[in-house]
Formats: C-alpha cells, structure tokens, sequence
C-alpha cells in the first residue's frame, strides 16, 4: 500500500524563506500568482537575520561621488571579472530603489544629522555604500519584509524541508518535502518553482552559517538537472569569534572594521600594512590617521587596509597565526576600544553603532570590546558559486526553476564584497518573483506523476526503513573536518585530490546512514537527510577547485599562487551526467559590452 502525502497547488512556490524568499513571494503575489512559501525553519528564523553591517547601494547619502557605475565596477573588480556583467549592472542600478522601499515598508535606518539614509564603510567599496540599521541590518530586512508579506495572501509552509523537485520531461512542476515535527509528506504541485535556500557553510567546521545552511537549493537544482557555476569560490569571512571553542565561528561584523577597528598581531602590530596589493596601493591608508580620517567621512582620505576585500584580509590574518604570532586561541586581534585616543564617550559610542557587537562578545566571551581587543579569526561566510541563472530573469537552466540568493550564482563572481549580499536578496528576489509569476501565468501546472512521489517517499524512508547503521551525526562531523583541512582558505592539489577520495567514502557511509525508528521528533533522520545534500555540494566545490589551477579571489592555490591571465577567466561549469556522475568543464564567462568596458576603464 502506497503511503500518502498532502497535496497543495499553487503558481509559483518559493523553497526558502529569508530576505531574497520572502521578496520573492511578495512580488509573486503582487503579480497576482498563487504563492506557497516554504522554509526549513520557523518564520522569521532565516539566515538572513545573521547579516550585520548593512546592505549595499549608491545612494551617495554620505559622499557625493557614488553611483552605480562606481558601484558596478567595484563588485568587477572584487568578483575579478568572473562576475556575470549585466547582473553587476542590474544590481547597481536598482539596490537603490530597494533600499528605499524598504525604507516605505516600515524598514528603520540609521540616519545621517539632515535626515537621509545613513551610509557606511566595508571592504572593498570605494565610498560609504552601506545603508544599515545598527549591526542588526539583517534582522530588520526581515522583520519589514514579514509585514509586508503576510498581507500578501501567501500561504507559508514553516519547519517542512524539501527533499526533490519534481519534474515533467525537462520541466520543474513542484517539489516534495516532509514536515519536519511530525515526519509528514507534503507534495507542492507549482507552475514555477524559487530557490531562495541560502548556502553550505555547514559543509565546513567552522563556520558562521547556520544549522539550515546545508546546500539544500545547490542540491536540489543539481539532482534536478541545473548547472552550478563556480563552486570553488568560498568566502572565509576574516572576523569569527575563535574563543571560547562554543562560539567558534559565530560572525563579527565587518562593521566593526568599518567603524574604525584595526587588528593587530600578539606583538600589537597592525600587520594589514605589511601586504597591500598593488591594485589597492593608491587607495589605502598609508597610516593611522589617515584611516582614521576616512572612517569619520573625510572625503580626500584613503581607506585603512583593514578594508581591502575580504579573501585578502584572511589570508593575512592565516599568515600570522602560521608564522606564530597569533593571539591565545588561535586567531588574532580586533580592535575597536582604541578609538577612545580620539572621541569622547567612545564606550557609548561603540554600544551605539554596534550594539549586537557589545552584547554578544559580553555574553558568549565575558570581552568588552569597548575597553579591551576581540580575539578573532576566518570563518567560512558565504558560497559565490551556485544555480546558473538568466542575469534579467533568475531561470536557472532546467525550465521552471529560478533561483535568487546565496543559492544563485553570477552576480559575485570570484570574491562578494561585504553589503552585496543583502542587496543581492531583494533586487534579484524581486526580480525572480516576478518572472516565476509570468512562467507560471504563461505555462500553467501539470500534474505531477504518482511514481515520482512515491519513489520521493523511498528515497526520504530509506535512512530508517533501508539505513546500515551508519551514525549520521559522525559521518556529517567527519565531512566537516575533512572540508575544513584539505579544502579551506589555503589548498593545493593534493590534498584536495585527497578530499574527492575521501568524499567517495562518506559518500557510501552516508548511503548506510541509520535513523531510529520514529519519523516524530527525529534530527537523527533530518540529519541523514542532510547529508546527501553536504556531499554533493562538498564534492561540487573540491573539484571546481582542484581544477582551477590559478589563486583568484577567495580560491588561493599555494602551489599555483598566482593569477592565471591567460586562462582563468572562465566560469567552472558542475553538471550531472546521465550516469549519476559528477561532471565538470569550463566555459567562457559571459562577455562585457562595450559600454561595461568603457564604464570600468573610466574608474580605473
């Protein structure tokens, strides 16, 4: 006897509930489609939340000079050209226009003295870009995108994971996915389908993502038939928290650094004037006060170097842990009390401007970072690579399926600068929302063929009905440390060609993973689930970057350190053949048009 599942029927169906998800559904809605919403975890309780500094647009609020072309090229230049152009351009374009409706939906942020959005520094943004509200700029996106949203009429789905897309011939139709209290099914029919799910920090033991961050939409979209591009591409955001070993990896803020933080070796050194690349030379501070004066809005001073792109501030800070000046635990130091030397009532100023800061170093480390340095450290942040997507439309290459977000490649290219991310969500989440509703509109739904549900069904008993024993909990710490050692911040080929070989052996570990019996209550059984998706998105990264034998951006190759000029410049294309395998080449990266070239030429 067949086992049953709910069934639902909507127009476009959104997997993922966080900033870009959320946008996503609200334009779908307002497009008049039908719209389900579906999130792993309770509303509210996305990812996103977690983004502190602010999020990225050339409002020239704070200096004058921006726009979007300044913008358009900075984003260029940080993604080193793998970026896909007309996403760049979009983005630029529009993340103004998104940051003022959310300003109209109710979105609080800080202000300049006559009234106007405030902006801030981050790394890798030529002029203050960063519109935000505190270091909680994440948390209010969120919370202003909910009211908004549910007024809209869409029918939210919380704690149900979605294990399949569903397909008729080339075309997605739904997907199938399980609530994750009682371990019942759920069959989500849909005209168009949105993958809104985020990253795979979670394939990492350190990292700031977290516990949904299991490359849920990368793999669906792979098992699905998608291309995924430029795996390789990991951002190890430079500023965790190292101490103690409970919080190991929970995120600090660029903010911090963009409010005038400096960070300092065991000897109290400000080693980020020990490297600066010639690309960055005439833009960085030469000395404190010049950084200073750039951190408090002096338009004729360079940035400190404490702001270059964030792949290079993480290699510098490995240098110095490597070569042994290192802090205590295993990281280095933050700074941010100094600032006292130069304004009064620095404390008040420090609880003002990075409030969730002070209380979580106060609570989780007993640290003031009003009077005395933050130990910190890399962690893994963040997955440029991801679904291939039209840059105007968000279809990703399987008909039907779109995707926005993390989970969407093109728009970072090698290397995200701190802000895109935010500003990523809703230009792209609208924009994604609104071609699904049209899809949808146009093509209508399909029924969904029983064998795939069933076969669905199977697939997600088999970790209790078929499971060999296997601990799912030590097979997922093992891929983790595996991740971590052989493809993290610094790699080579060997031992990356050592993590495939050891990818294929969890691999069948994971195949024998055992859940106990009950489907109620059961995070062995979530767990084994999981992992089918760590390991196609592990397996995904190791070998785009085994294959790219160049350093770019946030890929750094020890034994080919340099950037390859000549042949570099592609995208890395990961495909699943028809025999179930894995499969990789190379193709050119979508080309500028002359107006783009002009545009970066212009800027320098």
């Amino acid at each position: 006897m067949s086992e049953q599942a709910t069934r639902t029927e909507h127009d476009v169906l959104v997997i993922g509930a966080g900033g870009a998800g959320l946008r996503a559904a609200i334009e779908a809605s307002a497009r008049g489609a039908r719209v389900g919403l579906v999130c792993k975890s309770l509303l509210g309780k996305a990812h996103t939340v977690m983004a502190e500094g602010g999020m990225a647009a050339a409002m020239a609020n704070v200096d004058d000079r921006d726009n979007w072309r300044v913008h358009f090229t900075d984003t260029m230049r940080g993604g080193q050209y793998l970026n896909n152009p007309r996403m760049a351009e979009l983005h630029a374009k529009e993340a103004p226009d998104r940051v003022r409706e959310l300003e109209a939906w109710g979105a609080v942020f800080d202000r300049t003295r006559d009234g106007r959005i405030l902006q801030r520094n981050f790394g890798g943004h030529r002029y203050p870009r960063l519109a935000h509200v505190g270091d909680r700029t994440g948390l209010e996106m969120i919370r202003t995108l909910q009211d908004h949203g549910i007024h809209q009429g869409i029918d939210i789905f919380m704690e149900c994971t979605v294990t399949t897309l569903l397909k008729q011939g080339d075309r997605v139709v739904g997907a199938f996915g399980y609530d994750r209290e009682r371990g019942r099914f759920r069959v989500f029919g849909a005209g168009a389908v949105v993958l809104a799910t985020g990253g795979i920090g979670r394939a990492y033991k350190i990292t700031s993502n977290s516990w949904e961050y299991t490359g849920d939409g990368h793999s669906l979209a792979y098992h699905a038939g998608a291309d995924l591009i430029d795996m390789e591409f990991v951002q190890f955001h430079p500023t965790g928290m190292v101490w103690p070993p409970s919080v190991r990896g929970i995120l600090v803020t660029e903010g911090v650094r963009g409010e005038g933080g400096v960070l300092r070796n065991s000897q109290g050194r400000r080693f980020m004037f020990d490297d600066i690349p010639p690309l960055y030379a005439n833009q960085t501070a030469k000395d404190e006060e010049e950084g200073w004066r750039y951190v408090t809005g002096d338009k004729n001073a360079n940035r400190p170097p404490e702001l270059l792109t964030r792949d290079h501030v993480a290699r510098c800070i490995v240098r110095e842990v490597r070569e042994g000046r290192g802090s205590p635990h295993g990281g280095v130091f933050l700074d941010i009390a100094w600032i006292k030397q130069r304004i009064p009532n620095a404390a008040e100023h420090i609880r003002k401007k990075l409030p969730s800061m002070y209380h979580q170093f106060k609570e989780l480390a007993g640290v003031d970072i009003t009077q005395e340095p933050m130990e910190v450290g890399p962690t893994t942040h963040y997955v440029m690579g991801g679904v291939r997507v039209d840059g105007d439309t968000q279809m990703s290459t399987v008909p039907g399926l779109f995707a926005a977000g993390e989970v969407a490649a093109g728009l970072h290219g090698a290397n995200r600068l701190g802000g895109n991310s935010l500003s990523d969500l809703v230009v792209f989440g609208k924009r994604a929302g609104e071609h699904a509703a049209a899809w949808a509109k146009s093509h209508g739904t399909i029924a969904i063929p029983d064998d795939q549900v069933q076969e669905a069904i199977r697939s997600t008993l088999a970790p209790i009905d078929e499971g060999g024993g296997e601990n799912p909990y030590l097979v997922q710490q093992d891929l983790q440390e595996l991740m971590q050692e052989k493809v993290g911040i610094v790699r080579n080929a060997a031992e990356m060609s050592a993590a495939l070989d050891g990818l294929a052996a969890l691999k069948a570990r994971a195949a024998k993973a055992q859940a106990t019996i009950n489907r109620e209550y059961n995070p062995s059984w979530h767990t084994a689930l999981d992992l089918r998706n760590l390991l196609t998105v592990s397996e995904a990264v190791a070998l785009s970057a085994l294959d790219r034998r160049e350093s770019r951006g946030a890929h750094f190759r020890e034994d080919y350190p340099d950037k390859d000029v000549a042949h570099g410049g592609h995208n890395s294309v990961i495909r699943k053949a028809p025999d179930g395998s894995m499969q990789l080449h190379r193709e050119p990266c979508p080309p500028m048009t002359d107006e783009q070239k002009a545009l970066v030429k212009e800027m320098g």
